[in-house]
């Protein structure tokens, strides 16, 4: 069960950011589009500016001073509490310790697939393995970049992403391949269903 009392992984990360030193919120998005964070962590000013407004009411956080540069309206400089760094432990522990379920979209679909035809499922497959190689690619060649720039102790979640992409395009690769082949005995349950088509009783996936 989540005990955390803001669950908006924002918030972890201005948590971070304060941890390493005060800031006030330009500094913040700032930081994280300069580490390419808001890849991993949406970020919108808005929402910004909101988690921070949740991390005081909650005392994890407290305004430090203002600062003005040129003719700019002030700002406020933020500062981790006590408080604050407990929690910024304990959620971070959590989230690296202890590994959850998630609901990704394609999980869902797959779940769903005999909803289509075998047929039709390979060729969506495939569709998708090639969108897979395509962003393989181009996220391969933007680490390798942003590696020349940034300490890869601030890349670790893009190089995880890039083993995530890899895995999902061997696994499609190899589904696509038992659907072709006809590997699984569903597999030709699941064509006579289609070409028996939707009757009155529904699906019927006997022999």
């Amino acid at each position: 069960m989540d005990t955390h009392p803001i669950s908006n992984p924002l918030a972890l990360a201005v948590l971070v950011l304060l941890f390493e030193k005060d800031m006030h919120p330009y500094e913040m998005a700032s930081t994280l589009k300069e580490r390419k964070k808001e890849d991993s962590i949406k970020l919108r000013y808005g929402s910004l500016y909101t988690v921070i407004g949740l991390l005081e009411r909650e005392k994890l956080i407290a305004p430090f001073k203002t600062s003005r540069a040129g003719r700019r309206p002030e700002r406020t400089v933020y500062r981790i509490t006590p408080a604050g760094t407990v929690e910024m432990r304990a959620w971070l522990q959590s989230i690296l310790s202890a590994p959850v379920k998630e609901y990704p979209l394609f999980e869902a679909g797959l779940s769903l697939l005999p909803a289509v035809a075998p047929q039709e499922a390979v060729g969506l497959l495939e569709a998708r393995a090639q969108r897979l190689d395509e962003t393989i690619a181009s996220h391969g060649q933007a680490l390798g970049s942003s590696a020349k720039k940034i300490d890869p102790l601030f890349l670790i979640e893009s190089e995880y992403h890039l083993e995530i992409l890899k895995a999902e395009r061997r696994f499609v690769q190899n589904l696509v391949g038992h659907i072709k082949g006809e590997t699984w005995p569903s597999i030709k349950i699941w064509k006579s269903v289609h070409a028996r088509g939707r009757g009155k009783g529904g699906f019927k996936w006997e022999a």
